[in-house]
């Protein structure tokens, strides 16, 4: 395998980074900008801006990946709605020219994608199940899925996780753990939702998923998360377990 990641900056994208690495199979890393990740070799980093068409071919050119596994996109939910025509860039628009390359290149194109597609009325979402998004950044997941479910093409799969934790290096964005952890040690205020139940899921277990995926070439939807479901409280009031010597100081809202 030949195993192009983007997004290689974020939590998972590191992840993937270093178990590909341990395991020896070839990958190439990419993010916008400069390589945060100091795990991440030098000459397997490239910079990409994935709004590019003509990068993104350039790129598929020289690499000539195998397997595409897809994890950049703007992800903060406030963001999508204060500038939908980027969301809609990053997360829509430079998915279609990922998997235009894709379909050229004949590679396998895996895409991350994310429980907020759905409604959350029902819960305990199967993967058949009907999106209904009810935020920008929802609703361009839903047509980031599209480009493949509308496809001819075949060879790819989506991966739908739920609340991805873990430590990394030089994130740009925090997780609900770290966060969690970082006021505490600061006895600063928390402001939680102790009515919305979710999946925490491990970034490590996330990322051999993702490789599981492809090199078993399995194709479709799959839903991957951890084995437990709580509320942001009770994930919350885990790191107080964790870390006994702080005190928890929560502002709790429905």
């Amino acid at each position: 395998m030949k195993i192009l990641i983007t997004g290689s900056n974020g939590l998972l994208g590191q992840k993937l980074v270093a178990y590909l690495h341990k395991k020896g199979i070839d990958f190439l890393a990419t993010s916008k900008g400069e390589n945060r990740n100091p795990d991440c070799p030098k000459e397997k980093y490239y910079t990409l801006d994935i709004s590019v068409q003509s990068e993104i071919i350039d790129l598929f050119e020289s690499y000539k990946p195998t397997h595409v596994i897809h994890t950049a996109a703007i992800t903060n939910v406030d963001a999508c709605e204060l500038n939908p025509d980027l969301c809609y860039l990053v997360n829509v628009q430079a998915t279609q020219f990922l998997v235009d390359a894709s379909i050229e290149h004949k590679a396998h194109f895996q895409l991350l994608s994310t429980d907020f597609i759905f409604d959350g009325l029902k819960g305990n979402y199967r993967e058949e199940d009907t999106p209904g998004p009810l935020s920008h950044y929802a609703h361009s997941k839903v047509n980031a899925e599209k480009i493949l479910l509308n496809s001819d093409y075949l060879n790819w799969s989506i991966v739908r996780t739920i609340i991805v934790y873990g430590t990394g290096n030089n994130l740009s964005r925090t997780n609900i753990v770290c966060w969690a952890k970082d006021a505490l040690s600061k006895g600063q205020e928390m402001r939680i939702i102790d009515d919305q139940f979710r999946a925490p899921t491990w970034a490590d277990d996330l990322a051999w998923a993702c490789v599981r995926i492809c090199s078993l070439k399995k194709t479709g939807i799959f839903h991957i998360s951890g084995p437990e479901t709580m509320s942001i409280y009770e994930i919350v009031r885990g790191q107080v377990l964790i870390c006994p010597n702080q005190r928890m100081n929560l502002d709790i809202t429905q």
